[in-house]
């Protein structure tokens, strides 16, 4: 697991590893720390110019200690795999990450066995997350560089999230705009509302994908363009149409016994020399 960069004009090594690799100061100075950025293959000082054909080559595949994360065997829903990162279908019910109520059947405890089986010693790093009874896509960075990367990538909104929806009664709109500021309700830990005064941005965009005629309910797709807790949820519930399922923002129906909210990624890796 190593990144090789072919230099087209000579410059300084450090200005290669932060301007052209987009490289953190914590990592970089880990890196070079620990040896790991080589010219033509020897150790090399990142403050010295690299000429024309060198080539950089950055070590990621150091092994990691992840033994905060116990192990669990899961039948893991794969949907892709390289040398950098891991996409795997998440299913309703289950945490992202190890909490007391959820200490050794996360996703993370199935990744961390299925780590240790292709012997890969690495930290759990999940690039996104999602309620624990949401299903979807979760990525998960297989080293902090391209944990780095897909969040940067995240941050500057060419990480694409979409979310699937099956919200009551039939939207009057086949796409709209909810912009309606969210903060934590008063005396909860969890639950979130709508707050024009003190509420924080938050936008959701949403096409109908079908109406549920039997049921009394609408599929939509949302993209959201800010990420606040629940927003979905606490959106649509404002607008008279909480989601299916939904409990804590809406009504439950004994037809579905979970929050069906979906959501699939689609994003952008770099490209290097």
């Amino acid at each position: 697991m190593e990144i090789k960069y072919t230099v087209d004009t000579p410059v300084r090594i450090h200005d290669i590893l932060q301007k052209n690799l987009n490289i953190s100061n914590r990592l970089l100075t880990f890196l070079i720390k620990n040896n790991l950025i080589l010219c033509n293959n020897s150790v090399c000082d990142t403050r010295n110019y690299a000429e024309t054909g060198d080539v950089i080559t950055i070590i990621l595949g150091y092994d990691e200690n992840n033994s905060n994360i116990i192990p669990t065997k899961m039948n893991l829903d794969i949907l892709y795999e390289d040398n950098w990162m891991l996409v795997v279908n998440k299913p309703s019910g289950i945490a992202v990450h190890p909490s007391i109520l959820h200490y050794s059947n996360s996703l993370s405890n199935g990744i961390r066995y299925y780590f240790d089986q292709i012997n890969l010693h690495k930290k759990m790093r999940p690039v996104n997350r999602l309620d624990l009874h949401t299903s979807g896509i979760i990525v998960f960075a297989k080293c902090s560089y391209i944990h780095e990367q897909l969040s940067m990538q995240m941050q500057a909104g060419t990480f694409i999230k979409y979310y699937y929806a099956m919200v009551h009664g039939f939207l009057e709109n086949s796409q709209g705009v909810i912009d309606l500021p969210i903060s934590r309700k008063a005396n909860s830990i969890i639950e979130r509302c709508v707050d024009l005064e003190h509420g924080q941005k938050s936008i959701t965009e949403y096409t109908v994908i079908n109406y549920l005629k039997d049921k009394n309910c609408t599929l939509v797709k949302c993209k959201l363009l800010t990420g606040r807790t629940h927003q979905i949820r606490v959106h649509f519930s404002n607008i008279g149409h909480p989601l299916v399922g939904d409990s804590l923002y809406g009504n439950d129906l004994s037809d579905f016994r979970t929050n069906v909210t979906l959501f699939f990624v689609r994003f952008y890796s770099s490209s290097y020399k």
